[in-house]
């Protein structure tokens, strides 16, 4: 609203009430009376005369964007073009030019929406509700699943490893034709094309899903979270198989993800948190039952790769024998999906670089999160800057242990250990593993890796520590992707590890 010339006792106690004010403190603000702020109370319908027009003017414009999307609420009036400059950044702009064309609203709608919501969010409660979110484990999320949806179709099922006494069951389905791969991640098995590159149509989406979008992106911008709008792969068709990953991806962008699939984990936890009965109609709408999960060509599943990082070390007079090191990160509340969980490092997304074709393949999404996530280079995360580099893996661009790990074929291992749908969110993972043989690597690069902001913390655990492993696994705190390509990364190195390796038997089963 703009309030010139149209002041009532009804919109003036409005302003007063966006800027919380008693009849004695907005009195004291405008310079005026308190009898007279008591009479717009008592006189709702009195038009003011032109000196307190002028005077009611000036002091909603001198009012914040949050107070002026509070009187927009009082008075029913939409809100004014809002001043929060993060509402300009060209990733939040595409999200709200999203909403608005898949919602079928008028342009600007969407921006005033999430403006008035943002205003309202107490940035207090969001916290509080992350700390409740991060209570929820990795098994209260499978049970809940297998609840939901059963345990079976056909030969697929939910992913269950046992070790020791341990049997923990995932969110992961799967069977048993996607396990044990061994895969090599090079172009003669890694074979996955693009059948196109131009963005699938996208459908309309419902209420449900507008209120849902609008919601997640008023908390980001309330918690600063960080949101591209980079382009991602999209599965089409899936056929895996041991030692060969083939099959076609489609392009989507970031936000049609965000915005939609990636809602549904939020909605998830926050069932499980509240107890009762689980009232998903989101997941009702999106991810009904395991066969729509499977039918990955007929909605959006978008996904990534992680994978297991083991790099040997020679023996040590203080740590003991000679070992692999693993790593395993705590994700950053700042994230948006896995936040503060346990995931293997390195973990991302499946998208595309500059060269849509070539980037299909998982190894050169491997690839890049290692230079990303372990060891540094700001240039390929996206997160960070617009990257205008013709090609991004260039040799002369790589850090100095990528550069040293590509010089020499043996170097770098990396296979892809299993394969299976997540469905937390629908997602496609493909769990992976990374060896460094050479024990030269550490003795010269040891010292340089290091996880990027995604990660809150960095652990490193020794493959002859098998107590220890074995109680990493246990931990409630696991993401169910990242307990999946632990565990499946656990059972190759101990096949491929030789004496580096000292850890307990770990066996896979599908849920009946």
């Amino acid at each position: 609203m703009n309030p010139a010339d149209k002041w009532t006792g009804r919109t003036a106690s409005a302003l007063q009430a966006a800027l919380r004010m008693s009849n004695e403190g907005f009195a004291a603000h405008l310079g005026i009376g308190v009898r007279t702020v008591a009479s717009w109370h008592e006189k709702p319908d009195l038009r003011q005369r032109s000196e307190m027009q002028q005077l009611l003017d000036r002091a909603y414009e001198r009012i914040g964007h949050a107070e002026r999307a509070r009187f927009a609420e009082l008075t029913g009036a939409p809100t004014a073009a809002p001043t929060d400059p993060r509402m300009d950044d060209p990733n939040i702009t595409s999200a709200l030019e999203w909403i608005d064309q898949h919602a079928h609203w008028p342009p600007g709608t969407a921006r005033r929406a999430v403006a008035a919501k943002t205003a309202q969010l107490d940035t207090q409660a969001l916290r509080d509700r992350s700390t409740r979110r991060s209570w929820v484990t990795q098994s209260d999320t499978a049970d809940a699943l297998t609840n939901y949806y059963g345990t079976r179709t056909g030969e697929h099922g939910l992913y269950t490893a046992r070790f020791g006494d341990e049997l923990v069951t995932t969110s992961i389905l799967t069977c048993a034709d996607w396990l044990d791969l061994d895969c090599d991640l090079r172009p003669a098995s890694d074979r996955f094309r693009v059948a196109t590159a131009q963005p699938g149509t996208d459908v309309a989406i419902d209420e449900c899903t507008t209120t849902a979008a609008v919601h997640r992106l008023a908390e980001s911008l309330a918690m600063n979270t960080r949101l591209v709008n980079s382009p991602l792969f999209r599965a089409l068709t899936l056929d895996i198989a041991e030692h060969q990953l083939s099959g076609s991806f489609g392009i989507t962008h970031f936000v049609h993800y965000a915005l939609t699939m990636d809602l549904l984990e939020g909605e998830l936890v926050d069932a499980i948190t509240a107890g009762g009965p689980l009232k998903l109609p989101l997941r009702d709408h999106y991810l009904p039952d395991l066969a729509s999960a499977l039918s990955v060509g007929d909605r959006l599943c978008a996904g990534g790769a992680l994978a297991l990082t083991a790099i040997a070390r020679p023996a040590d007079p203080f740590r003991g024998p000679a070992d692999y090191v693993l790593l395993v990160q705590e994700r950053s509340g700042n994230v948006l999906n896995a936040n503060r969980r346990l995931a293997v490092i390195p973990k991302g997304f499946h998208q595309p670089l500059t060269d849509v074709r070539h980037d299909a393949q998982i190894g050169a999404t491997l690839r890049r999160e290692m230079e990303e996530e372990l060891f540094g280079r700001p240039d390929i995360d996206n997160t960070v800057a617009d990257s205008l580099t013709a090609d991004p893996m260039h040799p002369t661009l790589m850090s100095e242990p990528m550069r040293w790990l590509m010089q020499e074929p043996g170097r770098l291992r990396m296979e892809t250990t299993g394969f299976g749908l997540n469905l937390v969110s629908g997602n496609f993972e493909f769990a992976s593993l990374i060896v460094i043989e050479d024990e030269e690597f550490w003795r010269q690069y040891g010292g340089v890796v290091a996880a990027n902001w995604e990660s809150t913390t960095l652990r490193q655990y020794s493959t002859t520590d098998a107590e220890l492993v074995t109680e990493l696994l246990s931990d409630v705190a696991w993401s169910n992707e990242g307990l999946f390509a632990m565990t499946q990364g656990l059972r190759r190195l101990a096949g491929i590890g030789g004496e580096r390796v000292r850890l307990p038997v770990i066996e896979w089963e599908i849920s009946e």
